[in-house]
């Protein structure tokens, strides 16, 4: 990539930024878009103009709002995980302005008054390009600001190995402290007085088999009431109810295609048809064979019909279809802490018993798998992780080779009749590379979600922190260490084959490596213009509800599911940003241009998502900020990886103080193990000091119970809740057992 693409690609995308910028601005003002760009304040129930006419609205009044909105108002509407997110690209902020404060002004005079590259160029060595006509290193004006201009075992590299050292104590003391503020948030959103049904129950799973005259529930009730005699106050087994959430969710569905077919029959009155015309449709396919019926009658005869074999299915499935596994109330916090803490059995596969994730964040048909089966499967999705990051190497080496203009020219001859013209050549050189990875990269996160929901994990909360953890390792390895081996290796592969001489092949490496952050440049720049752009403006949403609303919903409960935002996507939100600082920590030293890009990115990416947070997205769970030590050690893992990465680059540049690096490995292992001890604890586990904070009213244990019962299992009025426990306790059969 020469000079002119990369400032094409650079300016071409802040100029479709500042578009799509402009078209927020112009559509967020509009009322008839407001679903789109402030559905969290609308259910939330805030006027999303309070104080301000809708006109004269400054264009730049949501950068205001977003700076002078407080950590509690981002609690308020995205709760602590929304906060801990922005903790987190505030962190990665922190650790690249302090580093760029002494990187910058050093090391970029000390690199640009070198002469490494032209000496380079004179012994023949031409680290990007094997073109004889060409003796110029590719991108040469931006290279010679990056170690790659430094010559071999000049003092110049003192300069370069001290700044490895800052970098390193800069991000020790921004997440010490970021640490620090985090699990404070965590201890106050634990130690509030509002009352919150997770706070009172123990998740219970390894149940042992009952005796045959007793329920699991039986079994389950005088285990905990002999051991928590004061505190225990009453159990709810686990069920396997997917067949009557099926009849539910039929009959939900025939309530919704009643509702829809009333409001088309009352548009259909009209003066000159008084009695209008009644909605019908086809029972076959799809609605498009089988008998002609009327929608609303045949709809409300399949309702009366789905009840009673819904209420007989309740009845079946709370007394035969019991788990091994239970959710157990205690009537006090404390207590309940307690609980999840003790070790309950004298063996480890029985009686286990944790915290219980929020009602909404259980994943149930994951609950009544023991242990060994846990582990198995465990065991089972790591190895296919494992296989799919050794696999996909392959593709993501060829995209990384082909993609290049030059090898893509070699591959296909055709083609140079079309990238040889000066305009296509210098946009494909600016963005193929960037484009063809963003999107092979598109098809994995579903399919790591769908894996880590195979572990038996038990909450929606712990399979999103499962799956960013493999995604994140899957891209770092794949795009940063395999794209960047793979473009050196393939661009310089006639140079390794012409030279034999170690020395040579040594040096065409040092003087390489560094040169790949010019593609990373333009790919932060790609992902945080565009990728920001897109993410502020919201088109695709916009589109699809404004679509959806013209043709497809009838009532306002499908308008209201049409725009309903979901929430941030931690899964693969977390991992891109984590990609992006490990590429931008390990390029740092070795092209500090690249410090800038990341600034950029998190700063903007800072301000976009607490804008997000604030009037857009509405959390699906509430973990309490427990992705936080999952976002640390990421962070070090990527500060691990950079670390090696300089001893390896200014090792191979011959200076011969370069081992000085190597204490900054055992550093980061400590720093790391020093704060799991004193931090992660309290992550993994509740303190009972902050669970023993008073509430500020009497909690209801009725309403409590009644919200972990799976919605086709509940009772219409909380005075059933003791008929619906007795189904659990007395059975003639015994409980089936897994």
């Amino acid at each position: 990539m020469d000079l002119a693409s990369f400032l094409t690609s650079v300016l071409t995308s802040f100029v479709i930024f500042v578009v799509l910028v402009l078209v927020f601005t112009f559509l967020s003002r509009r009322p008839g878009n407001a679903p789109v760009y402030y559905p969290s304040l609308l259910l939330r129930g805030l006027d999303p103009w309070e104080g301000r006419r809708r006109g004269t609205r400054s264009p730049f009044g949501w950068i205001r709002d977003a700076l002078s909105a407080s950590e509690t108002d981002v609690i308020a509407a995205g709760g602590v995980d929304a906060a801990v997110y922005l903790v987190f690209l505030s962190s990665v902020l922190s650790i690249l302005v302090y580093s760029g404060i002494v990187l910058l002004p050093v090391l970029l005079p000390v690199a640009g008054t070198d002469r490494g590259l032209e000496l380079t160029a004179a012994a023949g060595i031409r680290p990007k390009n094997d073109d004889k006509n060409n003796s110029a290193p590719e991108l040469p004006e931006i290279q010679r600001l990056a170690l790659s201009n430094i010559q071999e075992g000049s003092m110049r590299l003192w300069a370069f190995l001290l700044s490895v050292y800052w970098v390193s104590f800069v991000t020790y003391f921004v997440l010490w402290k970021s640490y620090k503020h985090v699990s404070n948030l965590r201890a106050t959103a634990r130690s509030t007085p509002d009352v919150k049904p997770e706070e009172f129950a123990v998740l219970v799973r390894d149940v042992p088999r009952s005796y045959p005259d007793e329920t699991i529930k039986d079994s389950v009730d005088s285990y905990f009431r002999a051991l928590h005699p004061n505190t225990f106050y009453r159990s709810m087994v686990v069920t396997d109810h997917t067949k009557a959430d099926k009849i539910y969710l039929e009959i939900e569905e025939h309530k919704k295609k009643i509702a829809r077919a009333e409001v088309v029959y009352a548009n259909s009155k009209t003066e000159s048809n008084p009695e209008g015309i009644k909605p019908t449709h086809r029972t076959g396919f799809l609605g498009l064979i089988g008998k002609k019926v009327d929608t609303i009658e045949y709809c409300s005869e399949q309702i009366k019909e789905l009840l009673p074999k819904l209420e007989a299915e309740q009845k079946t499935t709370l007394r035969d279809k019991q788990q091994q596994a239970a959710i157990v109330f205690f009537n006090s916090r404390s207590a309940a802490v307690s609980a999840s803490q003790t070790l309950h059995a004298q063996v480890f596969d029985k009686w286990t018993v944790m915290e219980a994730p929020e009602p909404r964040d259980i994943i149930w048909p994951n609950l009544s798998r023991n242990i060994y089966e846990r582990q198995i499967r465990q065991v089972v999705v790591y190895s296919i992780v494992f296989l799919a990051v050794v696999f996909y190497m392959v593709p993501i080496t060829a995209v990384s080779a082909i993609s290049t203009l030059e090898n893509l020219r070699k591959v296909l001859p055709f083609l140079k009749v079309v990238v040889d013209r000066p305009a296509i050549k210098t946009v494909l050189q600016a963005y193929l590379p960037q484009i063809a990875l963003i999107v092979f990269l598109a098809l994995l996160p579903a399919f790591l979600m769908f894996l880590s929901k195979g572990e038996g994990i038990p909450s929606q909360s712990h399979v999103v922190r499962a799956t960013s953890g493999k995604y994140f390792y899957f891209i770092v390895f794949n795009v940063f260490l395999v794209y960047t081996l793979g473009k050196t290796l393939f661009a310089s592969l006639k140079t390794i084959l012409d030279n034999a001489n170690i020395n040579v092949i040594i040096n065409m490496l040092a003087t390489s490596l560094p040169g790949g952050a010019t593609f990373f440049l333009t790919f932060v720049a790609l992902k945080f213009f565009v990728g920001y752009g897109l993410e502020l403006s919201r088109l695709v949403p916009l589109i699809i509800f404004h679509l959806k609303r013209k043709y497809l919903c009838k009532t306002e409960d499908e308008v209201k599911t049409a725009w309903a935002p979901g929430d941030l996507g931690y899964s693969t939100r977390v991992p891109n940003d984590l990609l992006i600082a490990t590429v931008v920590l390990c390029y740092s030293v070795m092209a500090p241009l690249i410090v800038l890009f990341g600034v950029a990115y998190f700063a903007l990416g800072w301000l976009i998502a607490k804008n997000q947070v604030l009037r857009v997205y509405v959390p699906c769970y509430e973990s309490n900020g427990r992705m936080w030590p999952h976002m640390h050690t990421r962070i070090i893992a990527a500060l691990l990886l950079y670390q090696a990465t300089m001893i390896g680059v200014i090792g191979l540049k011959k200076f011969y103080y370069s081992p000085i690096l190597l204490p900054l490995l055992p550093i980061s292992f400590i720093f790391a193990y020093i704060c799991h001890m004193r931090f992660y604890p309290a992550f993994a586990k509740t303190p009972l000091e902050v669970a023993q904070h008073e509430l500020k009213e009497t909690p209801n244990m009725d309403a409590i119970y009644t919200a972990y019962i799976p919605q086709c299992l509940k009772p219409d009025k909380l005075e059933d809740l003791d008929a619906f426990e007795d189904a659990q306790s007395h059975t003639t059969s015994r409980a089936p057992s897994i």
